[in-house]
């Protein structure tokens, strides 16, 4: 029984991957689709491809995610990240069908915090370590406004007075290589969420004794966020590239490149970050730099609201998930 327990758990935490890579495609290839620097279509398949190879660069994130929500891997069991796993995809395939960007970081967190906190109490959580991932998950937002404002003030000080008609052919080829930074960004970090929590169980199990990701595990997990990502995720990337902002080339260059130096800087210091929401951060940064009312405040407002609610809700549908479950075991 175990072992199939366990199956399953791997199984939803690929399934939670492939979501999650078609869920935030747009945060690849939104600002160069919406700018028509890349087809569609091409620009969905480079993203797979380079969400797959960021998947396979590190295991830090995914050692943070295993280590830092529990007290000990022997705190958790199939069950619980079972319950966890079903609030946090729950959460992902709503806003997906409703357009909403909302973060797969922020859903996989409070998935873990309901199902623990419910099945085993308030000691079982490893609160100083929830502390630094949420405070990551907060911040990595605003300082990527703050940088995107300030990367956009710069190339409008320095491109200001050229005409669009000859900067902008020239930012579309330089949004092809930031686009594809963004993929490679996107892949490294959150692809390790789902790695984190397989070799989670696979210690609290006993088929492990550290928290080193298995190979097996690194291919699974980034061929999953690959193939979700190739599926492609269109509601959010009509959001995303024309909602928040109207993009022009150099801004949707300097969007990408700025979210994903943030990405890739959270993915160095062991930090799980939501793409998604670094890029809306950036989106901001970059449109209020032309001026503050170029900014759709009033999208922003409802996915800020999606923010909110998404680690409340998730605890709670994973909450009833693992009561359910234990009906049964």
């Amino acid at each position: 029984m175990p072992d199939t327990l366990l199956i399953i758990v791997v199984l939803l935490a690929i399934v939670f991957d492939y979501i999650n890579g078609f869920h935030d495609t747009a945060n690849a290839i939104a600002t160069s689709v919406s700018t028509r620097a890349l087809t569609p279509r091409f620009a969905v398949w480079m993203a797979a491809g380079l969400n797959f190879l960021g998947a396979t660069y590190s295991t830090g994130v995914a050692k943070t995610i295993a280590s830092d929500l529990v007290t000990s891997a022997q705190m958790v069991n199939e069950p619980i990240i079972i319950a966890a796993m079903v609030g946090a995809i729950s959460w992902n395939l709503l806003t997906w069908w409703l357009g909403i960007p909302s973060s797969s970081s922020h859903a996989l967190v409070g998935g873990v915090v309901g199902a623990v906190l419910v099945s085993k109490g308030y000691a079982a959580l490893k609160i100083a370590g929830i502390l630094k991932i949420v405070a990551a998950l907060v911040l990595s937002p605003l300082v990527a406004m703050g940088t995107g404002l300030l990367i956009m003030s710069g190339l409008f000080w320095i491109f200001g007075n050229m005409a669009p008609g000859r900067i902008n052919p020239k930012f579309k080829r330089l949004q092809i290589v930031t686009a594809a930074m963004m993929a490679f960004s996107h892949g490294s970090n959150d692809a390790q969420k789902a790695m984190g929590i397989i070799t989670l169980t696979l210690v609290s199990t006993g088929y492990l004794t550290t928290l080193e990701v298995p190979l097996w595990v690194k291919i699974a997990t980034a061929t999953a966020m690959g193939l979700g990502t190739a599926a492609g995720g269109w509601r959010i990337i009509r959001t995303m590239g024309t909602k928040i902002f109207k993009l022009e080339p150099i801004s949707g260059f300097a969007a990408d490149l700025n979210s994903s130096l943030v990405v890739f800087g959270a993915t160095l210091l062991h930090l799980p970050v939501s793409t998604t929401h670094v890029v809306s951060g950036s989106i901001m940064g970059v449109g209020t730099a032309k001026r503050l009312s170029a900014v759709r405040w009033g999208t922003a407002q409802q996915m800020l609201m999606a923010w909110v609610l998404t680690i409340p809700c998730t605890a709670v549908v994973s909450a009833l998930s693992y009561q359910v479950i234990a009906l049964f075991l």
